[in-house]
């Protein structure tokens, strides 16, 4: 299991990708799930132990498994259709707290990806999520910070950049 962390707009997404991509390129099959589909602007943690019943234990058991991700409807987040996902030998875990300290043990390998300075993050995120979302973004930039000083995540992982 890889863990890929750091704060948004940092280019998580686009590593991870580019990872899965390079994988298949080898013949190594893997699977992969954001933490995007769980986290809510009011819930940005706490939903962990949802992933980990849905997807870890399950790829742990070398089971195929489902999970439901967030869909966004007028604004709201809800829970949404199941995605079933074939196991494969290698799952990769991508988003903000996905090196979260609680489970850091059970993932061979841990990246972080620090990205460029906040604002910039900031101006990424806003491009990526549309203008009427900056306030959000902005206070998820901040309970980003608070979290990772507190779960000291970046220590734990592999910095890439």
């Amino acid at each position: 299991m890889v863990a890929i962390d750091g704060p948004s707009g940092a280019g998580k997404s686009t590593f991870a990708a580019q990872l899965v991509r390079a994988l298949a390129e080898r013949g190594r099959a893997s699977v992969l799930v954001s933490t995007d589909d769980y986290a809510t602007w009011d819930d940005p943690a706490s939903w962990w132990p949802e992933l980990v019943h849905d997807v870890i234990r399950a790829y742990e058991r070398r089971h195929d498994y489902f999970y439901r991700p967030r869909v966004w409807v007028d604004g709201r987040p809800e829970v949404g259709p199941e995605v079933w996902m074939r196991w494969q030998p290698i799952l990769i875990v991508e988003g903000v707290t996905s090196a979260r300290r609680c489970t850091a043990d059970r993932f061979t390998h841990r990246f972080w990806i620090d990205g460029p300075p906040a604002a910039d993050r900031l101006r990424r995120t806003v491009q990526r999520d549309g203008e009427a979302e900056r306030d959000h973004l902005a206070r998820w930039q901040d309970f980003e910070e608070g979290w990772f000083a507190v779960d000291d995540t970046r220590a734990r992982c592999r910095v890439l950049g």
